[in-house]
This record gives C-alpha cells, sequence and structure tokens, in this order.
C-alpha cells in the first residue's frame, strides 16, 4: 500500500451519505479537509494524487465513537485495549474519532485525572480523540475544575454515577448540584443511570445465597435498577433545565423513560451501545463460566432476548440518539479476579471495532433504517451534542476529511481470531454483518485498506469541544428566558397572623 502522509486525495464514484441526504458524488481532499464534492471532479494538477475508487460504495463520514475505555485503571486491573489498540481497531471498523473518559477518585482532582489520561493518549493514539471527565465527588474544588476544564482544556462534557456505591457514586444533592453547573457552564451532563444502593443489597443477598457466578451481576442489576435511576436523573435534571445524556441505555424500562420523557419535551438523549444492539444477557446464564464472565458489565446486557430489537426500533425513530460500545476489555485471566465472587469481575467488553457494521446489519439491513440515519446515529448526532459539528460528521466543504468508503454488500464474519482488539474474546463471535469498511480515511490520510493499516502511534490529536453546543443549547437556552416562574400579584393580607388557635 503507497504512503498516504500529506496526500491529496479523490474519491470517485461513490454515493455521499450524509445524515440528511445521498448524493452521486466525487470527493476531494487536501491538507485534510474536504475541498470539494461534486459529480466528476477532475482537480489539478493530477501528479501526485492518489484516486480512490468507490464505485458501487457509499462515502460516509467517519464513526464517532462517543463511549471507550482505553488503558483504564479498574476493579484491580487495567482495561486490555490502550490507547493504541484501541483506536488501531477503530480504524478498522470504520471509526476515526473516539471520546474516552478520565475518571479521578472521589477526592481527587478532575485536572489532574484530564491530564493524565491525556498524557496516556497523545503518545498512541491513531484516530481524533477528545475526553469526557467524571465527577465523582463534590465541593467549590470541583466546581473551579469543571470551569477550567471547559474553558481551558477543551471539556464539554461530564458525567455523573449513580452506581459503584462508595467508588464513584453521588447523591441526589451532589447530582442537583452538578446538573445545576454543568447548565451554567453550557456542558452536557452524562449519567451512568443504576440505583447503586440496590445494587449493593442485591449483591449482598445473592452471595448469601451461594450465587457467586456472573448470573448473580445480571440479577443484582436488575432491570428496575436503571429504570429507576433513568427516571430519577431525568427528573433532576429537568427541574434544573440541564441537557441529560444518558450513557449506555441497556434495557426496555430504561429506554422507555427516555422516550417518555423526549415525547414530553424534555432535553435527554439515550446512548444504546453496540453490544446491547447486538447480544442479549442470556449469556450470564453460560455453563462455561469464562463465556458468562466476558459479558459482564454495567449495566448488564438485557436477558430478555427480545431486548436487542427494541432497542434498535428506537434508535431508528430518534427516541434513542447515538451508538457508543463502553468498549472496556478485559481478557478471561483478567476476569477471574471475580471466579468466586462476581462483584469482583472487572466489568467491560468490546465494541470499539465492531460498532459500525453491528449497526448496520442489525438496523440497515434488517430494514429498521435506511443509511442517512445510520450516519446520524453513528457520526452526525455525536458531532452536533458534542459541539464537533460540521468539523466532524458531515462530508462538506470544509469538514475534516474522516471518512469511510462503505461497502453496503459485502460481509465478514466477527471473530476473535481476526480482529484487532488487544482481547482474547469478542463477545459477537461468529456474528455475520453485511457492512464492511473497505478505506478508512482520518485528516486525510488513508490509514486503513483492505485490510493493511497504514497507522502511527501518536498521529490522532485531541479536539477542543467549546461549550453550549447550539443543537443541545437553542432550546435550553430559550427556555431559560421565557419559561420562569412568576409571582402571582395579588393584595397583602391584612388579617391577623397568629402562631397558635385563639381559645374560645
Amino acid at each position: 500500500m503507497p504512503s498516504y502522509q500529506k496526500q491529496r486525495l479523490l474519491i470517485k464514484g461513490g454515493r455521499v451519505v450524509n445524515d440528511d441526504q445521498s448524493v452521486e458524488a466525487d470527493v476531494y481532499v487536501e491538507e485534510g479537509v474536504v475541498q470539494e464534492v461534486g459529480p466528476n471532479l477532475n482537480p489539478r494538477p493530477p501528479s501526485g494524487l492518489t484516486v480512490l475508487d468507490a464505485t458501487n460504495k457509499l462515502v460516509i463520514p467517519g464513526g464517532i465513537d462517543t463511549h471507550t475505555h482505553l488503558q483504564f485503571p479498574f476493579m484491580g486491573t487495567t482495561s486490555k485495549d490502550d490507547f493504541y489498540t484501541g483506536t488501531k481497531a477503530a480504524v478498522a471498523g470504520g471509526t476515526t474519532m473516539i471520546i474516552d473518559f478520565a475518571i479521578p477518585q472521589k477526592g481527587c482532582s478532575l485536572i489532574e485525572a484530564f491530564d493524565t489520561w491525556k498524557s496516556w493518549a497523545d503518545p498512541k493514539v491513531c484516530c481524533d480523540y477528545a475526553l469526557h471527565v467524571a465527577v465523582t465527588w463534590w465541593s467549590d474544588e470541583v466546581k473551579e475544575e469543571m470551569k477550567t476544564l471547559v474553558d481551558v482544556k477543551g471539556v464539554n462534557s461530564f458525567k455523573m454515577f449513580m452506581a459503584y456505591k462508595d467508588l464513584y457514586m453521588l447523591s441526589d444533592e451532589e447530582l442537583y448540584s452538578a446538573f445545576s453547573y454543568c447548565k451554567e457552564l453550557g456542558t452536557i451532563a452524562q449519567v451512568h443511570a443504576e440505583n447503586g444502593e440496590l445494587i449493593a443489597q442485591n449483591a449482598k443477598k445473592l452471595l448469601a445465597m451461594g450465587i457467586t457466578g456472573p448470573e448473580g451481576h445480571a440479577l443484582s442489576h436488575s432491570e428496575d435498577v436503571e429504570a429507576e435511576a433513568t427516571h430519577r436523573a431525568i427528573a433532576i435534571a429537568n427541574t434544573v433545565n440541564c441537557p441529560l445524556f444518558v450513557v449506555h441505555v441497556m434495557s426496555k424500562s430504561s429506554a422507555r423513560m427516555i422516550t417518555n420523557a423526549r415525547n414530553e419535551g424534555k432535553v435527554v438523549y439515550g446512548e444504546p451501545i453496540a453490544a446491547g444492539l447486538g447480544i442479549d444477557g442470556t449469556n450470564y446464564w453460560n455453563e462455561d463460566w469464562a463465556h458468562a464472565a466476558a459479558h459482564v458489565m454495567s449495566p448488564p446486557l438485557s436477558p430478555d432476548p427480545s431486548t436487542p430489537d427494541f432497542l434498535m426500533n428506537l434508535l431508528a425513530n430518534d427516541d434513542l440518539s447515538v451508538v457508543g460500545t463502553d468498549n472496556c476489555t478485559f481478557d478471561t485471566c483478567q476476569k477471574a479476579l471475580g471466579k468466586d465472587d462476581f462483584t469482583k469481575i472487572p466489568n467491560g467488553l468490546n465494541g470499539v471495532e465492531d460498532r459500525m457494521s453491528v449497526v448496520w446489519e442489525k438496523g440497515v439491513y434488517s430494514g429498521k433504517m435506511d443509511e442517512n440515519r445510520f450516519v446520524a446515529v453513528t457520526s452526525t448526532n455525536a458531532a452536533k451534542i458534542f459541539n464537533l459539528y460540521p468539523k466532524k460528521g458531515r462530508i462538506a466543504v470544509g469538514s475534516d476529511a474522516d471518512i469511510v468508503i462503505w461497502d453496503p454488500e459485502a460481509t465478514r464474519t466477527i471473530s476473535a481470531k481476526t480482529h484487532h482488539q488487544a482481547n482474547n474474546f469478542n463477545v459477537f463471535e461468529g456474528m455475520v454483518c453485511h457492512g464492511v469498511p473497505v478505506t478508512t480515511i482520518s485528516r486525510g490520510k488513508v490509514v486503513y485498506h483492505d485490510g493493511d493499516f497504514n497507522v502511527t502511534a501518536g498521529q490522532g490529536k485531541y479536539v477542543s469541544r467549546p461549550p453550549f453546543p447550539p443543537y443541545v443549547y437553542e432550546r435550553v437556552k430559550q427556555r431559560q428566558e421565557v419559561c420562569k416562574p412568576v409571582p402571582v400579584k395579588r393584595e397583602p393580607y391584612a388579617g391577623v397572623v397568629s402562631a397558635t388557635p385563639e381559645s374560645e
């Protein structure tokens, strides 16, 4: 494969698919940016021009995975995919940007966490990335650091946990304060919505009953646990007029809460993940412990086998908004930290490489969504919500040349034997997917083509995200202006005021 650094690229003969329209057009790229989109382009001079044939293929914006945890120190170990293998696998799957999470311990600096994660990522990333930051405790110091992260570090999203009691979990009072301040800063409040107290009590009860295997994880994180917290998060966010982004929506009940809230006009977005759309939680009852443990994540995959189909329908119809992965891989030996106690199994599974193909197979090939909605849920909506649009999430003049040539007719079979992730297990093992990335272009450089990589560790860039994304905040600001409560004008009360009833 030729070297593609500093390339002039002409993508010829494809159908350019954005979230709002598809057109037969060529795309000309120079200096990492889309310069022209139109029929029969013939850029000059022809020397030094690399032509990519996209005949009978789709030309789509590179995917944006809104939820990864690469080289994440968690539950006594560190996730297997680091920022190199994780982003290399991402581009092989047609994803050209990830948003990871900097997660401080309780009582620790948010800025230090951000700087630590960035120092891990910068030398390793093969594609562009950004960082959400978790708020795991609350104080005036945390408020000051949030403001600095927004003003100086390019952060416009903060994640709050309602689960992981004694580790990351916030109280309702802290959530109220955090959501209020997120709104003031013009950022997106994200939430891991599970009732941490109920999980802790359920787990204690199940372990006492002798249930120590992965099925205990699913039983302790029942659907009610997710639905209750989702409802509570929506209520708190709506009270303070803060836009809410519910990460990894896994159950029908939680998805219905989000759907209902959106139907009532609340500013809330739901993020299902590739695994929740592709497989189900019956895997937790598999008799092979390693197989069952490989699927452990929080919230768990739904044990109801009709859930993936249900979530995909909501995603197709705009009740749910974007697809992430929660990619947080641990191999069998790491998962074995919980071989005698399901609460000690490191939580996480794969998805960063397979997300695009799984959504095409389960969404587009199945007839639930069209190619434009596919682009919306895998790229454009994320770009709009997190204020990256139209540099990301669109193929148009002036946009970053993060582009995928996608073959909608080709198929591939997912397997740990052939995937590019560092893990020894793939939760989609054996799944045949229509929809395959042929070529992935990151910032105007061909980084993956027909199975060959052309990546360098550190070639990706950290992308700053300004606050007040218009897609989200236009409505929020307007409501702030027109929906203020006003006091009733009435004559002052002039009668007797008495603390105790008068004696007869």
